[in-house]
């Protein structure tokens, strides 16, 4: 079972919410909170496997505030934060917050449920309105083009590997590309995470840019090794 927590300031919201994935067989509503200050005492007593984070609430912690104490404070759980908006500065914002997802508030409830597992497995999650397109612009906004991605110290595979998550392509998608077996490719991704120091593949991406690792203003096949 994959616990999760929702967090939002609007009743009806987590009402639905919590209708939508109590009825999936391996999923359970582990714990509710309507502002920031109360999602962070939650999450830390409940420790959730995912956690629902609205990024816009009334008071002094918002969704994003909340993400940061969490991350900062090494908080197990994945966030994948909420929003009606799918503007440019709501998803660096996120991503810079720490958070493993993104998802538009009116996604459908199909969507919310593979996010919520997706990111329970360790993968990134932006919504499909959201491009890979956002990825390099915030890679390219903080780029830090030092090259101290050196001291990562990976094998020739493990940077193909690497080059395919940076491009958004899956596991799936990356064995293919390599012709390798997908839990080749997953154990590949464990030892860059391990390696790199990434929480997990959306803090992994967001290095790979910021490191120069990978070059926003690469065409896409070079992104992806080929």
């Amino acid at each position: 079972m994959t616990s999760v927590a929702i967090v939002d300031d609007q009743e009806l919201v987590l009402a639905g919410f919590k209708m939508i994935i109590s009825a999936e067989p391996d999923l359970v509503v582990s714990g509710e909170a309507r502002s920031g200050t109360e999602a962070v005492q939650m999450v830390r007593r409940i420790r959730p496997d995912v956690t629902l984070m609205d990024i816009r609430m009334p008071g002094p912690v918002d969704g994003l505030e909340a993400t940061r104490e969490l991350t900062r404070g090494g908080a197990a759980t994945k966030i994948v934060m909420l929003t009606t908006f799918d503007t440019d500065d709501s998803v660096f914002a996120a991503l810079d917050a720490g958070a493993s997802g993104f998802l538009l508030k009116n996604s459908p409830p199909e969507r919310m449920l593979e996010a919520i597992r997706i990111v329970a497995g360790g993968e990134a999650l932006l919504d499909p309105a959201v491009t890979t397109r956002v990825i390099s612009e915030f890679g390219n906004r903080r780029s830090r083009t030092a090259g101290n991605h050196g001291s990562w110290r990976l094998t020739e595979r493990e940077g193909e590997v690497l080059r395919g998550v940076a491009s958004g392509l899956s596991n799936a998608e990356i064995a293919r590309m390599l012709f390798l077996s997908e839990t080749t490719v997953k154990t590949h991704v464990a030892h860059v995470l391990a390696k790199v120091g990434a929480r997990d593949r959306v803090q992994l991406v967001v290095r790979c840019y910021e490191s120069g690792f990978v070059r926003p203003d690469q065409p896409d096949w070079a992104v992806r090794g080929d």
